[in-house]
């Protein structure tokens, strides 16, 4: 499967991912550590990919979204944003929002 391909069925086969620097028990940067954080405050199972361990996801990815840093949430399909957008989104309640809708609760 071409990595784009792979990419898009990660996104949309998963109503919550984010695409990060470690995994969500051991983030390796401070903006992934922060983004899981407020995803585990929505009490929702997401998935993610630890970009370090898949270089070509790392190197494509800017491409497929059009948002050159890392992390990168995206529910129901669609890209939310990196740290800064997920934390504001968290901080209104807007997010919990939206991922209670992506999960079906």
């Amino acid at each position: 499967m071409e990595i784009m391909d792979r990419i898009k069925d990660q996104v949309e086969n998963n109503p919550v991912i984010i695409f990060m620097k470690g995994t969500p028990q051991l983030p390796m940067c401070g903006f992934s550590s922060r983004t899981v954080e407020a995803l585990k405050q929505c009490n929702r199972e997401f998935a993610y990919v630890n970009i370090i361990a898949d270089p070509e996801v790392h190197q494509n990815l800017p491409g497929y979204s059009d948002w050159p840093t890392f992390p990168q949430v995206y529910i129901s399909g669609e890209f939310v944003g990196g740290c800064d957008i997920t934390l504001e989104l968290s901080a209104s309640g807007e997010l919990q929002k939206m991922v209670d809708k992506a999960t079906g609760n």
